[in-house]
């Protein structure tokens, strides 16, 4: 690591986070999966990093509302660590007025990790400033983690050469078992489309899952993925673990 980025010995990681959106197939407000961003930060400063929140526009980010542990739904009344951050002034500030990445370099962190919820699959699937972000990143050889439907950007994220960035790749991303169950649930499609399905489409690629709603994360070189929302410690640990403390 340069000096410039390591000064003290600290790495720092450049958390993105998805911005607001509306679903084109529920109409629901999307955001961000309050698991994959608390449970990752955990992981990263329990590591002794930095993070820092940033969003591809700026400002104020929301969370998907079955990912709230106070949520009515119950959904995810177990994730006491996202309520802990949730309530947290200093953490939950974290969220607010973020900067974009646009005013963001990448030579200032030692790795990117782009979070999940369901906005990514509105807002950040053809987001070509934030695809050319990544592939900065990944050509500046810095490790890029990414989880369950934020790896939706890698199925267009093209390198400097033209080629996909997953060619040759192994990787992982939210299950089409997971899609159908979670649709399932609520009783209407939800997604526009479903990552496996589309990864499964493209040449020269490996997409690989495992059960349904387990940890499961992939480190194919500087690329760590993790495939769903149960998976962000995962895929961070990996992270942790390429770049070391």
């Amino acid at each position: 690591m340069s000096a410039s980025i390591d000064t003290h010995g600290t790495k720092r990681i450049l958390m993105i986070v998805a911005n607001p959106g509306t679903s084109e197939t529920t109409g629901w407000p999307v955001g961000f999966w309050w698991a994959e961003v608390t449970h990752p930060y955990w992981t990263f400063t329990e590591a002794g990093y930095e993070v820092e929140i940033v969003s591809p526009k700026g400002g104020d980010l929301m969370a998907d509302g079955f990912s709230d542990p106070e949520d009515d739904s119950q959904y995810s009344a177990h994730d006491i660590l996202s309520l802990g951050f949730k309530k947290s002034a200093t953490h939950s500030a974290m969220l607010q007025g973020t900067r974009p990445i646009a005013d963001v370099s990448v030579d200032d962190y030692d790795a990117i990790f782009v979070a999940g919820g369901q906005s990514p699959m509105v807002t950040m699937v053809d987001d070509t400033d934030l695809h050319s972000f990544i592939a900065r990143a990944f050509e500046a050889d810095k490790i890029v983690g990414i989880v369950c439907h934020g790896t939706a950007v890698l199925l267009k994220t093209r390198l400097s050469n033209g080629d996909l960035l997953v060619k040759g790749k192994t990787w992982t991303g939210f299950a089409d078992a997971e899609e159908k169950f979670a649709d399932d649930f609520v009783g209407q499609k939800i997604q526009p489309f479903w990552i496996e399905e589309e990864a499964r489409k493209l040449e020269d690629t490996n997409f690989v899952v495992q059960s349904m709603f387990k940890p499961f994360a992939v480190r194919d070189g500087n690329l760590i993925t993790g495939q769903q929302q149960f998976s962000g410690a995962a895929t961070a640990a990996l992270v942790v673990d390429a770049l070391g403390r």
